[in-house]
């Protein structure tokens, strides 16, 4: 998917935990295509701040605010200082999550806390403080897991509940927003080759065995596809899920 450089020139978005990995690639694709991008990270800062000078090296602002995703005071402040830094904001990409496992008779609450507080709580919230600021016709995209769809293996109960709240709360948040002529979507990954989870890490080749095409994603097809409803093809796509899994769902 090739961006002009202008599908998103004057926009101002907002991408939490992109310091690496998906995060990374879908704040760098927004500023390719012409937005000005702010990230949160919770630790790295040192990465965040490459992200930024990428980001300023495309002739785009970027910022990077430190955020713990669990917090809600810190997702909150996060978002404020994103549109004070940028100016407003018009695209929330709800990125940041976490990935614990194991059967659930053996987990410990703070995994099972962990789960929720990151992907389900930490996302409610930072959209709660996002909507106000949204112009008219902005932009959420949730990133969520093409496990919210579907269970393909054993040890990820917990997780995979709190990726398919995601596609529930994308759906009630389209219809609540639609006047504004907000759109919310929701962009599952499959296997992507990241840090945590590499092609060729331990756990590969059961998930190879299950997918159509045979082959990782990268983070640069989710990057795309989020640039791509950000952008004016999106227009009306609102309350939709898309899978980009190499067919595992298939």
């Amino acid at each position: 998917m090739q961006h002009n450089g202008q599908d998103l020139a004057g926009k101002k978005a907002l991408v939490t935990g992109a310091s690496r990995g998906i995060g990374a690639a879908i704040a760098l694709t927004l500023a390719k295509a012409g937005a000005d991008v702010a990230i949160t990270y919770e630790r790295s800062a040192d990465r965040a701040a490459e992200v930024v000078r990428q980001i300023e090296a495309l002739g785009r602002r970027g910022q990077a605010i430190q955020a713990d995703a669990a917090s809600g005071a810190a997702v909150e402040a996060a978002v404020k200082d994103a549109a004070g830094a940028l100016g407003g904001l018009d695209i929330l990409v709800n990125n940041a999550g976490i990935a614990r496992g194991g059967p659930l008779e053996t987990m410990s609450l703070e995994d099972i806390d962990a789960l929720i507080g990151v992907n389900v709580r930490g996302v409610v919230l930072t959209t709660r403080a996002a909507i106000p600021l949204l112009s008219e016709g902005g932009r959420i995209i949730n990133i969520g897991s093409c496990l919210g769809e579907r269970v393909a293996m054993p040890g990820i109960s917990v997780y995979s509940m709190t990726k398919s709240a995601l596609v529930s709360f994308t759906r009630g948040l389209a219809r609540d927003l639609g006047e504004r002529k907000i759109t919310v979507n929701v962009v599952q990954p499959g296997s992507t080759n990241t840090d945590m989870n590499p092609a060729d890490g331990p756990g590969s080749a059961v998930q190879l065995a299950s997918m159509a095409l045979k082959q990782f994603g990268t983070p640069q097809d989710i990057a795309d596809m989020v640039a791509f409803l950000a952008g004016p093809s999106g227009r009306q796509i609102t309350g939709a899920s898309f899978t980009v899994d190499g067919g595992a769902n298939a």
